[in-house]
């Protein structure tokens, strides 16, 4: 079936165009490099054309897969948009300092066969970040081209206004675990004041503070539930009334559930970016699908109170 043409969204505060979709690489190793050429090009070719990477995701052996099957797709560079992160010493630290940001950029440009960086995010808040120091790294890397755009990713709302204060590029996109399950970040505006454990706030408004700054919001996982414990599309063991109502809605917008559980994220008046980690093309149409559905706004709530929410 052929997919209907892909929405675009600003990133942020700047000029450039994105798909509504952004392409997660953290599990590129899965596929041999044949298929990796296929699904990198069917992408690109249905206006998928920006892929989130991390320097961690693979120990590095993502980001330096890709380059060499996008290579081989014959695309030039100027038609994606290459995004990675930094900043996570896994099962060691986190590191803001000077050095090793710019050390781990250079690191990902060699493995992305690429002389720049469409965006840089800073992957989770280190303890010990001086923000002068990490605004002294996002200077050179601007000024050198090797880096245009900046953000962060798991920053609550004061860790981004602490960076901005000495940052001098705007911070375009915060990315964040969200899917219809795990919406906290939905459940403490309605709770509020209340005794209840979705009045917990997890994450200091951070929905509405991007919405108030003019940030992206990407999303991670937007399909699992928990502490990556699983994905809860088809799961009736444990959510059962909420597979009923993506089946019921998925017959009403004649989509599938994936489709209608990305179209819960897009309803969102926030500027939101959906990461989608999947390899699978089948599976990537289904999302494109659920991007081009406007959920009526009752069945969006159906949506949030199935997955176990309340409403006060």
């Amino acid at each position: 079936m052929k997919t209907k043409q892909m929405k675009t969204m600003e990133l942020g505060t700047s000029n450039l165009q994105v798909p509504r979709i952004a392409v997660g690489c953290m599990r590129l190793t899965e596929l041999s490099e044949d298929q990796l050429v296929e699904y990198i090009n069917w992408c690109i070719t249905n206006g998928l054309n920006f892929f989130d990477h991390a320097d961690i995701y693979g120990g590095g052996a993502c980001e330096t897969i890709f380059a060499k099957a996008f290579k081989k797709t014959g695309h030039p560079r100027k038609e994606i948009i290459l995004q990675s992160k930094c900043g996570i010493v896994p099962g060691v630290m986190y590191d803001f300092d000077k050095d090793y940001i710019l050390k781990s950029v250079e690191g990902i440009l060699q493995r992305l066969d690429t002389d720049y960086l469409d965006v840089l995010l800073l992957h989770r808040p280190d303890a010990l970040m001086d923000p002068k120091e990490v605004a002294a790294a996002f200077d050179e890397l601007y000024e050198s081209g090797k880096v245009r755009h900046f953000g962060v990713s798991n920053f609550n709302p004061m860790q981004i206004a602490l960076l901005q204060k000495y940052v001098k590029q705007p911070l375009l996109v915060d990315q964040l675990q969200f899917s219809i399950v795990n919406s906290w970040m939905i459940s403490e505006g309605f709770e509020v004041n209340m005794p209840t454990d979705g009045a917990i706030m997890r994450d200091g408004s951070v929905i509405e503070y991007l919405r108030l700054y003019d940030m992206t919001m990407q999303t991670w996982s937007p399909f699992q539930y928990g502490d990556w414990e699983g994905v809860f599309i088809g799961n009736r063991e444990k959510f059962p009334e909420l597979n009923d109502v993506l089946d019921e809605l998925a017959a009403k917008y004649d989509v599938t559930p994936t489709a209608i559980a990305a179209a819960w994220i897009f309803r969102h008046p926030a500027s939101i970016q959906l990461i989608a980690g999947t390899t699978k093309i089948s599976r990537m149409q289904e999302i494109i699908n659920g991007s081009n559905i406007n959920l009526d706004r009752a069945d969006w709530y159906k949506l949030y109170m199935a997955a176990g929410h309340r409403l006060p």
